[in-house]
């Protein structure tokens, strides 16, 4: 056996502190993971379809859209977009917890005072609170309220002020939504005064501006936004896409979006490149009439590339030991494109 030097073993050893604190950091996993789903559609309850897709996937916590907010100059705030409820939430679903969700245009903050923030604040609990006692049975938790805003540097102020108020009037848990814009430019937009956020990582991309990419999620637009010197000061939870669109072109324009019924849209289109499509058969899909020399840009989502959105994901942030992955959206018709097992991968990847 052949001498080493103490100086080579300490070298070795400290070598190998080195790689195993690198290979630390760069897999951030999440060690009590807390399942979640989106609900986002306003013209329909959630179905027993959905309901079951959340029971198979010991899903306990439902982020549901209440309503809207918007603002014009002769109505000022006004709710709209409210989520129909057939029936109540009932018995059934006990032990699910719900979280009202609001989302509020960015306009609101930028025309309204502070008097008629206050206004605000007191309106979203009361119809929040109205909702929930007229469809939610007893037992329905709800401990947390969330506001979803793509505030601007010029609407900052009167957000934050918003959730502060809310806060108090309410006296729930605030969480809010976050982009990835103001997630990495921290400094610059602030950090908003709720008790958590919301990272989204989807809707990346302008679509009319990206017409060759996955404006849904595209890796690489997702990797330099995740490039943050610090950890993100307040708690961090995370959602990702589940679901495709098909954005419809006329005479070269953006006409409108489809959010299903694929099966039966790619029966009638021909690839011309990727994610685009020629019409090639006039028919109607949900109420929009294709005609031949349309053109479809399709976008979808599937389990490879969601993997690696997370793995990009546990390597640039670094997780509580305890966080909330939810997927957007919970939609029976989007979800058929999953079977059971590739959704529950997308929650265990998080752990590994």
């Amino acid at each position: 056996m052949s001498f080493i030097p103490k100086r080579q073993v300490y070298r070795a050893n400290l070598f190998l502190v080195v790689i195993i604190f690198m290979t630390a950091c760069s897999n951030h996993k999440i060690e009590k993971l807390e399942r979640a789903f989106y609900f986002w559609k306003s013209n329909s309850s959630l179905s027993a379809n959905e309901l079951q897709r959340c029971d198979s996937l010991a899903v306990k916590k439902i982020y549901i859209k209440f309503f809207e907010v918007n603002f014009n100059k002769n109505r000022g705030n006004f709710p709209e977009a409210k989520t129909e409820w057939w029936g109540r939430y009932d018995e059934t679903n006990k032990g699910k917890e719900v979280v009202p969700t609001v989302y509020l245009r960015n306009i609101v903050f930028l025309q309204s005072s502070k008097e008629d923030l206050d206004v605000l604040a007191d309106n979203v609990n009361f119809l929040i609170s109205k909702i929930q006692n007229e469809k939610f049975a007893e037992g329905i938790l709800v401990n947390e309220f969330q506001m979803d805003c793509d505030w601007t540097l010029k609407s900052r102020d009167n957000y934050f002020y918003f959730l502060k108020k809310l806060k108090v009037i309410s006296g729930k848990k605030i969480s809010c939504t976050l982009r990835l814009y103001p997630f990495k430019y921290r400094d610059k937009m602030g950090i908003p005064p709720v008790d958590k956020v919301m990272l989204m990582c989807y809707n990346l991309l302008n679509p009319i501006e990206n017409p060759n990419k996955n404006t849904i999620l595209d890796l690489q637009e997702l990797k330099e936004y995740l490039k943050a010197s610090e950890k993100y000061p307040l708690h961090l939870d995370v959602v990702l896409p589940v679901y495709a669109w098909a954005q419809v072109y006329h005479n070269e324009l953006f006409s409108e979006v489809i959010y299903s019924n694929f099966k039966n849209l790619k029966s009638i289109l021909k690839e011309e490149k990727p994610f685009w499509y020629n019409v090639t058969k006039d028919t109607s899909i949900n109420s929009t009439y294709l005609r031949v020399g349309d053109k479809i840009k399709y976008e979808a989502m599937n389990v490879k590339k969601l993997s690696e959105a997370i793995g990009l994901l546990k390597k640039y942030i670094d997780f509580d030991e305890m966080a909330t992955v939810a997927l957007f959206h919970l939609d029976e018709n989007q979800l058929n494109n999953y079977s059971n097992e590739e959704l529950t991968s997308i929650y265990t990847d998080f752990g590994k």
